[in-house]
């Protein structure tokens, strides 16, 4: 049978709804707090970018076990008929906070924060955790390949590579809210309000059985925005019958709008094309460079001033090549009236909810500091807002290009050695005095509850 749109309560793992069925024969249904958070920074990471609330509020939303999805696990064997029966009636109720889309985090700040009954709350954890690492991990990509750029325009070019058509959509709105200025993904264009730019393949030059008959024929399709691929055969002979299309164009009162370099030694090429077509008067066609590009292409690009006027990145970016993935969780932080923590070795957790105070100086970014949710930190701007109670959102959802102006000037206020492509400088986050001294009462009695009978067996076995 074909799995309908509806029956996106299945998109979960399978743990969670064993969970679930344990919690429910038990009783065992408080409210409970999750946090959701990165423990560690990527490599020549140093910030995240936040991203894909939009996705997690609707899923909340809309969430319920169609009478097709409750047969679905029905079949599968594993369920009791009263769980089941208990899932046909099944809504999220619950409340969420949040850091908003497009404002910067950082490790170990909750960027959304879910308070529900546990098995609500136990249910959504994979879908938050599958929208959130991908669309966090690739703004944050993004924006390092905007502030590589130095102020050059850059172009979505990813969908082809992306990892299945969820991401491709969702690559090319995050890529937009860091800061590129259009999506080759025509779709996501006209879906989220991105501009869209794309030039010509490789395969269209070669149909033709000369390169220049292959340039004449787009610029009469697209006589306002005709930009050539000029390295199917060779850059210099391909920008010189560049030059002699854009004379005709001229003649006809057009323009050539740009070249596109895609393949070979990008800056070498790139200072000889800017040549060839400035000695031909052409200073107003534009270069653009692609080809397996990224942040660290760019930087070292940026930093011999390259004659590009714009860059289409793809690959990746698309899938965040040096970086796949994130070490995201989403944790239990609180039951009931009891706030818990995790002391698993390298995993260790912030109890109870929280909020994150971020504090400015001279108008810059200074350092954040995580507190307790119901604590008030003087001087700083608390971050996690109230976006959802009772299941339903609190507001319309933002335009992206309103999400895209929050961060750009976030970010702008964001100092530049926190931004570095190498190695950058840690952003300063603090934990404050409540929730370490939480945090301490909190390890003291697990430890006394939970640790030392077992040590105290484990020494009389040894003795």
């Amino acid at each position: 049978m074909m799995m309908q749109s509806e029956d996106m309560s299945l998109l979960t793992d399978l743990y969670e709804l064993t969970m679930a069925q344990s919690y429910f024969q038990e009783g065992h249904n408080d409210l409970a707090a999750f946090s959701l958070f990165i423990r560690k920074y990527p490599p020549h990471r140093g910030f995240f970018v936040a991203c894909g609330l939009q996705d997690v509020l609707r899923y909340l939303e809309g969430l319920r076990f169609t009478p097709g999805a409750v047969d679905r696990l029905h079949h599968t064997g594993i369920f009791s008929h009263d769980f089941l029966e208990y899932l046909k009636k099944l809504r999220f109720t619950g409340g969420v906070r949040a850091i908003p889309e497009g404002r910067l985090f950082f490790v170990d700040e909750p960027v959304l924060e879910v308070t529900a009954p546990i098995i609500e709350a136990q249910i959504v954890e994979t879908f938050i955790i599958n929208q959130m690492n991908l669309q966090c991990l690739i703004t944050s990509k993004a924006a390092r390949c905007v502030h590589a750029a130095r102020g050059r325009n850059v172009i979505d070019f990813s969908l082809r590579r992306t990892q299945g058509m969820d991401a491709g959509m969702k690559v090319a709105r995050a890529s937009y809210v860091a800061g590129f200025n259009a999506t080759s993904n025509v779709l996501a264009g006209i879906t989220y309000g991105i501009p869209l730019s794309g030039t010509m393949a490789h395969s269209y030059i070669s149909s033709y059985e000369h390169e220049i008959d292959a340039f004449r024929a787009f610029a009469r399709s697209f006589p306002e925005r005709c930009i050539l691929l000029i390295e199917t055969y060779d850059a210099i002979t391909g920008v010189q019958k560049a030059v002699e299309v854009a004379r005709e164009m001229a003649a006809q009162g057009r323009r050539l709008r740009g070249v596109r370099i895609d393949s070979g030694d990008l800056l070498t090429l790139g200072r000889k094309v800017r040549e060839i077509l400035d000695k031909a008067g052409f200073y107003d066609v534009q270069i653009v460079g692609s080809g397996g590009l990224d942040e660290f292409d760019l930087e070292e690009l940026s930093k011999e001033d390259a004659p590009y006027d714009a860059y289409g990145v793809g690959t990746k970016m698309g899938v965040s090549g040096d970086a796949p993935w994130t070490d995201m969780a989403y944790k239990l932080v609180r039951y009931g009236e009891r706030p818990v923590l995790k002391l698993s070795t390298g995993k260790v957790s912030l109890p109870d909810a929280k909020q994150v105070f971020r504090f400015t100086e001279a108008g810059q970014m200074h350092h954040d500091v995580i507190a307790l949710h119901d604590e008030i930190i003087d001087g700083g701007e608390p971050l996690l807002e109230r976006v959802m109670a009772d299941g339903k959102a609190l507001s319309p959802l933002p335009k992206v290009s309103e999400i895209r102006d929050r961060f750009l000037d976030e970010f702008a206020r964001f100092p530049d050695c926190y931004k570095a492509i190498y190695n950058p400088d840690t952003y300063p986050v603090e934990v404050s005095p409540g929730l370490k001294s939480l945090r301490d009462k909190i390890e003291r009695h697990v430890v006394a509850a939970e640790l030392e009978p077992v040590r105290w067996r484990q020494e009389l076995d040894e003795s």
